[in-house]
């Protein structure tokens, strides 16, 4: 499965993701280990095409699409990932943790991302069981606002990315950027110091 998983940026319009297996993708999600237990994501379901549109018109600028746009506009479903940082604040300031003054500076990675990336990648893996095509691709800085009055999304709440979900359409091609190659496992790894 792993390394059937890559990023499809083309769907087929006509072939909606199964109820059920959107079920399994939001199920598998919340599967996703989190510090603390904290589990501070959310997960904005958009399926209709109005609540699709909503969306690239809140986070495309205005005008004819490009090549990308269009092809990722095909996608019938899309799931926006968000964190919410009070929740590993308030989580790490119980009891059991101890923390209880709060303070951002305990937290030198902010695991609340880490976490929706967590929930996000094992969605991306779901997809690959059930035959789905997915890409994960981020939400520009300057349309955030946008996003969170479209939707009603609450200011706690960070948008940390949105994944595009369907069967992939035809023509469907490899991203340039694979033409750089993986890295390789002796390049990125090193054992019992740097």
């Amino acid at each position: 499965m792993v390394r059937r998983r890559r990023m499809v940026r083309n769907y087929d319009p006509d072939r909606p993701v199964p109820a059920e297996v959107r079920e399994r993708l939001l199920a598998h999600a919340i599967r996703a280990p989190s510090a603390g237990f904290s589990q501070g994501w959310a997960f904005l379901v958009l399926e209709t095409q109005e609540e699709r549109d909503r969306f690239w018109t809140a986070t495309t600028d205005a005008g004819a699409p490009d090549g990308w746009l269009t092809r990722m506009r095909r996608a019938p479903l899309l799931v926006v990932l968000f964190s919410n940082k009070q929740a590993y604040l308030d989580r790490y300031a119980e009891p059991d943790k101890g923390w209880a003054d709060r303070d951002e500076a305990r937290w030198p990675v902010p695991y609340w991302d880490v976490d929706a990336g967590m929930a996000s990648l094992l969605m991306l893996l779901t997809a690959v069981d059930e035959g789905l095509g997915a890409c994960f691709f981020g939400v520009p800085g300057d349309k955030v606002d946008a996003l969170r009055a479209a939707f009603g999304v609450p200011p706690e709440y960070r948008p940390v990315g949105c994944l595009a979900f369907g069967y992939a359409g035809d023509g469907d091609r490899r991203s340039p950027s694979l033409s750089r190659g993986r890295r390789g496992v002796d390049e990125v790894v090193h054992r019992g110091c740097w």
